[in-house]
């Protein structure tokens, strides 16, 4: 039976699950797009149409939503008969929208962990704060709760399963590393949503290290890797989400997060949060408005959606994983290149909002034709990794891996 599904969310990454879902419209069934500007919501629909992505003939229809009201979510889930909600609004939604899959039986993906608007850099693990309290309501509803389940989170942590379950005995160590190597033309703007983007950074910089959550500052800790198609690159510890479930779930001493950044990125966040502009608590100006001052910078940056037609470059995400196999130590690197123009073609977004998306459909299609429909609670490490890169492989996301035996892809394995 089709499994219909309602997408909640109108940007770049939202744009990309639309079109991939359309692509695989003979298993997912009618597909819905939601979200609070309805204008976003038809612009993604046409340029479904344009690129001709659905495979059969099908509904593809828009509405308009805040996701933050939960009885007209649930009563939009219901209306769609829809049976796997994929969320990829803001970071704020995931609670409201976890609620209303709960109390309506739909099966929940999210691809970023949920944050509380007045509240930067909680307690680790983050997780532990939000989602996983809701564990229990999850199991008692039957329904399947996939968290994370983009690119970093998500792929990243099912590289990580995959490293523990065939290429080591035991692990030492998982150097995240992300880095976009792609040119959008313009002087200053941030990837994906800039409020959620800043946010990442402002505040305290957690990894796992010797099996304890250690802090540092932002951009404190520099590293530069030798990485396959983009080279050499500059990268700085930062705290992500996949660190907080990874630390848990696998038996590894040290977790760490490691993202590219340039000069003029380093220098203009540097200057904006000195002024405090990057702050998420209200203050009054002089004329009496009260502004949320991160709010006002993301109002005046480019639209990241917007910065899809003139992207070039490509992009190098993976796990670095370090252990012992058969008592000798080894490394290996498990990742994946994407192109931004290649993208843009296909689906209409930059290779940001590609890795994101692509991941979100992949696990859709998993829980439609049961292979992780475990009707729990789950990170992406917690489940099979192979049915879900040889997938991944298949919908524009391959895998390589690099080690002793040299650099080739994944696929010769799967």
């Amino acid at each position: 039976m089709k499994k219909n599904v309602l997408i909640i969310g109108a940007g770049g990454v939202a744009q990309v699950v639309a079109h991939k879902c359309a692509q695989y419209n003979d298993v997912l069934g009618d597909i819905h797009i939601a979200s609070r500007t309805l204008a976003k919501c038809e612009a993604i629909r046409a340029s479904v149409h344009e690129k001709r992505s659905m495979k059969t003939p099908g509904v593809l229809d828009v509405h308009a939503l805040d996701a933050l009201d939960i009885e007209a979510t649930k009563a939009l889930i219901r209306k769609t008969n829809t049976s796997i909600v994929i969320n990829v609004g803001s970071a704020f939604l995931n609670m409201s929208v976890l609620t209303a899959c709960i109390e309506t039986g739909a099966s929940y993906i999210d691809t970023a962990i949920h944050e509380d608007p007045l509240k930067i850099c909680e307690t680790p693990p983050w997780y532990g704060n939000y989602e996983w309290k809701r564990r229990e309501e999850v199991e008692k509803a039957g329904i399947t709760a996939v968290l994370g389940a983009g690119f970093d989170p998500g792929v990243v942590n099912a590289y990580a399963a995959l490293a523990r379950d065939e290429y080591f005995d035991s692990l030492d160590s998982i150097d995240i590393i992300d880095v976009n190597a792609g040119d959008h033309g313009r002087y200053f703007a941030t990837n994906f949503d800039p409020e959620i983007n800043f946010r990442e950074f402002t505040g305290v910089v957690w990894s796992w290290q010797n099996r304890q959550w250690t802090s540092n500052k932002m951009f404190e800790v520099r590293k530069d890797w030798d990485l396959p198609v983009v080279g050499n690159r500059k990268t700085y510890m930062t705290g992500h989400d996949e660190i907080h479930s990874l630390s848990r779930n696998l038996d590894v001493p040290h977790v760490r997060f490691w993202m590219g950044f340039g000069e003029r990125y380093i220098t203009v966040f540097t200057v904006l949060k000195n002024l405090g502009l990057l702050s998420e608590q209200p203050i009054k100006t002089a004329e009496g408005l009260e502004v949320v001052p991160l709010k006002v910078v993301k109002a005046v940056l480019p639209d990241p959606s917007s910065l899809a037609p003139d992207y070039t470059g490509k992009t190098c995400i993976g796990d670095l994983v370090k252990g012992k196999k058969n008592g000798r130590e080894r490394e290996v690197f498990i990742y994946n290149v994407a192109d931004h123009k290649a993208a843009y073609e296909e689906v209409g977004s930059q290779a940001i909002s590609y890795t994101a998306g692509v991941p979100a459909v992949t696990a859709a299609l998993l829980i439609a034709d049961g292979t992780w429909d475990v009707k729990k609670m789950v990170n992406v490490e917690e489940l099979p990794p192979r049915p879900f890169l040889r997938l991944l492989d298949e919908m524009g996301l391959p895998t390589r891996i690099r080690d002793e035996e040299g650099d080739r892809p994944l696929s010769s394995t799967l």
